[in-house]
């Protein structure tokens, strides 16, 4: 595993996130299994979320491992509830509360946002996230699907009023373009060569990419093809047939499997490793049943792109080589 340090994180970060979406409190015992190999592997970062009611899996987890202290614990809220934007000082007040009791935990490495609300200010929003680290609650805080242009603006508020400013940002980023948004509105892709300002904006602040859907919702996981797509479509992901399953990708998808013969690794390996030797400052959020595609994910940190296989695979070249 590869660590790294964020400013206000005294703590290691693992290279990569343990994604929980999924992980309800009916199979618990199942999803502490899973917890139990991603930790056991050298994952000290987790993501969870309000809106993914995995929170208390999360949370009894910790607290019977005892391993607060040596992970990283982040967590997202403000998501819409019912058709309403929910991206207000209350309703950060309201989540911050049920997520800190559903943890089990008096504060949170990262907290983030999960959507945005272009019709607020930013301002009360990032006084109130301030108020909350000042409390100590949060140690470092930013948003998910916030456009980098939004992220600016925050900002630019905090550092006009002496405040700490957003410091990570959770879109989504993979190999793939986001032909179409498969998810609910409002949420942000910077994949693809469309997004080259956004990457571009990334790459010159540094500011820590969380990305989510690295691997394009199983595209990239070596079992869809053009054929699956035209024979029975209903056996892939909606998300992914909705989001990714179309000629450029799958163009992109050939080319990965290519490289991957190559290099003697596998297809999803080369997508994640694309996200990984990114020029951004990337961490892939990854969402594992079990101990053996947790081992295949990290495998992709022994895989390099030269810069010519990393134009190939973004279809800017026509040869790998």
């Amino acid at each position: 595993m590869e660590y790294t340090k964020f400013n206000g994180i005294d703590k290691k970060v693992s290279k990569f996130f343990m994604g929980t979406f999924g992980m309800f409190e009916d199979n618990m015992e199942k999803h502490h299994s899973t917890l139990d190999a991603a930790y056991d592997l050298g994952i000290t970062a987790i993501d969870t979320a309000r809106a993914y009611d995995s929170e208390v899996t999360v949370g009894n987890w910790i607290e019977s491992r005892g391993v607060r202290e040596n992970i990283v614990l982040l967590s997202k809220g403000c998501h819409p509830a019912d058709n309403v934007e929910r991206v207000t000082p209350e309703a950060i007040d309201e989540d911050m509360k049920l997520t800190l009791a559903a943890l089990k935990t008096d504060y949170l490495d990262i907290y983030l946002l999960h959507r945005d609300d272009l019709s607020k200010p930013v301002g009360p929003i990032v006084e109130k996230l301030n108020e909350h680290q000042a409390a100590g609650r949060i140690r470092i805080f930013g948003g998910s699907n916030w456009t980098h242009q939004r992220l600016e603006e925050a900002n630019e508020y905090a550092y006009a009023h002496n405040l700490q400013p957003m410091s990570v940002s959770s879109p989504n980023f993979s190999l793939a373009e986001q032909v179409k948004n498969p998810f609910a509105p409002g949420c942000v892709t910077i994949a693809g060569n469309k997004n080259a300002e956004a990457q571009a904006w990334y790459t010159k602040n540094q500011m820590p990419v969380l990305a989510y859907s690295s691997l394009a919702r199983g595209l990239f996981s070596g079992r869809i093809t053009r054929e699956l797509l035209a024979q029975d479509p209903e056996k892939i992901d909606q998300f992914c047939r909705i989001g990714y399953c179309y000629e450029e990708n799958f163009v992109r998808l050939d080319r990965c499997k290519e490289i991957a013969e190559e290099k003697g690794c596998t297809i999803p390996q080369v997508a994640m490793a694309y996200v990984l030797d990114c020029p951004m400052n990337a961490f892939p959020i990854i969402g594992a049943a079990n101990r053996s595609e947790i081992e295949s994910s990290l495998g992709a940190l022994k895989v390099k792109l030269t810069p010519q296989e990393v134009l190939y695979l973004e279809l800017k070249a026509d040869s790998s080589k």
